[in-house]
């Protein structure tokens, strides 16, 4: 599968955000050697009332019952928004190898827009990025919701 059709995935999963009224951004891990997805994810920090439910983050931790480890090699994270540093943090310890997101993060992006803690030369382990993939289709669920937001009056 190509870079492109990971992403329709994750859209797909940030869909199921939108659907549960949480912020739209989705996330999933495909094991690389077999080209087969094993962790899901997508934003539920209002349903769970967590911080920590970012979809990175529950993908991750479905990925990690998968293999059966914490290490998430040979794997590749695709998410819908450019990682907070929370998130980025996480990708560098489960040392996975590749990252692809769609539309950048002009608040919080920790990938490329703010920071860039995933090619950090000071750190134990860098990842490949690969961003701007599917980048308006991935931006324009955000500014639907926000703006569906605002007319509510909720943000």
């Amino acid at each position: 599968m190509t870079a492109e059709d990971w992403m329709h995935e994750a859209i797909t999963c940030a869909k199921q955000a939108l659907a549960a009224d949480e912020v739209p951004i989705g996330c999933i891990i495909v094991h690389l050697p077999t080209n087969r997805i094993i962790g899901r994810g997508f934003n539920q920090r209002e349903t769970n009332h967590d911080p920590s439910a970012h979809a990175e983050i529950l993908a991750m931790r479905e990925a990690g019952q998968a293999l059966n480890h914490w290490r998430l090699l040979d794997c590749a994270l695709i998410v819908t928004l450019e990682p907070c540093p929370m998130c980025a943090g996480a990708i560098i310890n489960a040392r996975i190898p590749k990252l692809i997101y769609g539309c950048d993060d002009p608040k919080a992006g920790a990938v490329r827009t703010l920071y860039q803690l995933c090619e950090d030369g000071r750190l134990n382990h860098r990842v490949e990025v690969t961003a701007g993939v599917l980048a308006e289709e991935c931006a324009q669920l955000l500014r639907d919701f926000f703006a569906r937001q605002r007319q509510l009056g909720k943000k």
